[in-house]
């Protein structure tokens, strides 16, 4: 079957392929550095990065902006609380933001943008709207007319008929049934940074930024728009209005958002002590690829309750995965290849990549994953699994990580590389023909100390990092 995805604009689930041509034009509501992002954001990137992995794997290739929101309403009030601009504020936080990213290995989009980088555009979409009688002004600020835009409310599928004309609103956030004429231009105030521009003295609002910032890097139509189900109303749906009134064209015809994540089933809050970064799971001893793991574990419309057992579990998984791939590459099997088990292969990668393909079900897929390891352990108990499958096992095992991208363990800080700890066991093997038994349990704690564990097995020396 066909890739599809499950489009909030049309409240159905459609087959996906770019407008024109291979190339995916593809947008992301990247962080607001105003903080170090936490685990709630770090949900909806894994499962951009998920998108992004799985639309290379099917054939197409990525043209993927992604902003940086550096002036904001937060932000100004978290940057004058500590005395610092807004680019000395949040230069820290944006750095932490892609530290925090490649820690949890996700990919790069191709453009990463920064909102002050692009104020001036801003003020020329801002002109296009009043040249097109969509804008006015209330104390030198410049307003969208939503009345003017018939369309408003059909991304969120809330109805706004009954609207109070001329309320407005000047904040960035607001409540999700409050539908207001939003604010494109914030009049200069004497405590906040400010642009001087042929439309006065301010600064962007917060909606106009990805309008322009999308349609600058990717023209009038994207194929696919993402962010967390909390950007559908206002953000999103005053994207759409703004950028579909300058050019009179779909501003983008997939929108892919992100369910909520909740902390042991409570809603994650700094006052109930349940508030996570990367940084904090890490320190806590959990390797990045296991909260990876665990968002992406629950596929991305669902709602994923995020537990310390989860994590745990999350560990396991991986656990079990590596000692396959482990069992794969050392143990000695019988010459040959069964047919049985290459058709069992073939299955496995089918049922993993139609689940993929039916809006990243990722769940769906790693439940491929471990039937096939389990059917696939139990053939060689049985002596059934020949040299000729652990090749293509292994390439399912690629094929899978290609995309969850776990099996790799993270490198400890003060620990050994691969050529040290086989250069180690060596001196083991040593000590043991030289019956220095001593020395080779002293070997055999020093890694265990930094990570690795020795095993020994009939066909010879295995060892893992933890």
């Amino acid at each position: 079957m066909a890739l599809r995805f499950y489009n909030t604009l049309t409240q159905q689930v459609e087959p996906f392929a770019p407008l024109s041509g291979n190339v995916v034009r593809m947008y992301t509501c990247g962080p607001t550095v105003y903080n170090y992002v936490h685990i709630g954001n770090l949900r909806t990137f894994t499962f951009q990065d998920i998108l992004r992995r799985w639309l290379q794997a099917r054939g197409y290739q990525l043209d993927h902006v992604m902003n940086i929101t550096d002036i904001e309403d937060k932000i100004i009030r978290h940057a004058a609380a500590a005395h610092q601009t807004i680019y000395e504020y949040t230069a820290k936080y944006a750095e932490a933001f892609l530290e925090d990213t490649d820690k949890l290995r996700l990919q790069r989009p191709e453009h990463l943008v920064k909102a002050t980088d692009h104020v001036n555009e801003m003020v020329e979409a801002i002109q296009k709207l009043e040249q097109r009688g969509f804008t006015y002004l209330s104390d030198g600020s410049v307003y969208y007319r939503i009345s003017k835009f018939p369309e408003y409310g059909k991304l969120s599928h809330n109805d706004f008929s009954g609207i109070r004309a001329g309320a407005r609103v000047d904040v960035d956030e607001y409540d999700k049934a409050d539908a207001r004429d939003f604010v494109l231009w914030k009049a200069k105030k004497d405590d906040e940074p400010s642009w001087q521009t042929p439309i006065g003295d301010g600064r962007p609002g917060w909606h106009i930024e990805c309008s322009v910032m999308a349609m600058k890097y990717l023209g009038e139509t994207l194929d696919i728009h993402t962010g967390g189900v909390d950007l559908t109303f206002p953000h999103h749906e005053n994207e759409i209005a703004q950028s579909e009134a300058i050019t009179g064209k779909p501003f983008a015809r997939f929108w892919l958002h992100a369910e909520h994540l909740s902390i042991e089933a409570q809603k994650m809050s700094k006052s109930l002590g349940n508030f996570y970064t990367l940084r904090d799971l890490i320190g806590m001893g959990y390797p990045p690829e296991v909260v990876r793991y665990l968002l992406e574990s629950v596929p991305y419309r669902k709602k994923l309750n995020f537990t310390m057992d989860g994590l745990k579990a999350a560990a396991t998984s991986i656990e079990r995965l590596r000692n396959y791939k482990l069992r794969l590459e050392t143990d000695k099997f019988p010459a040959g290849t069964n047919d049985n088990l290459i058709e069992r292969t073939q299955k496995a990668t089918q049922a993993f990549d139609e689940a993929l393909d039916d809006d990243l079900n990722t769940a769906e897929a790693l439940a491929a994953v471990f039937e096939y390891t389990r059917d696939t352990n139990t053939a060689m108990d049985a002596g059934e699994f020949l040299t000729g499958n652990a090749i293509s096992a292994l390439e399912f095992l690629q094929h899978f990580d290609s995309i969850f991208d776990v099996l790799k363990p993270t490198a400890q800080t003060g620990g050994v590389n691969d050529e040290e700890v086989e250069a180690e066991i060596a001196k083991r093997d040593a000590a043991k023909k030289s019956r220095d038994f001593k020395m080779a349990d002293q070997i055999r704690a020093q890694l265990a100390e930094k990570g690795v564990i020795i095993e020994d097995t009939k066909q010879g020396v295995r060892w893992k990092r933890q």
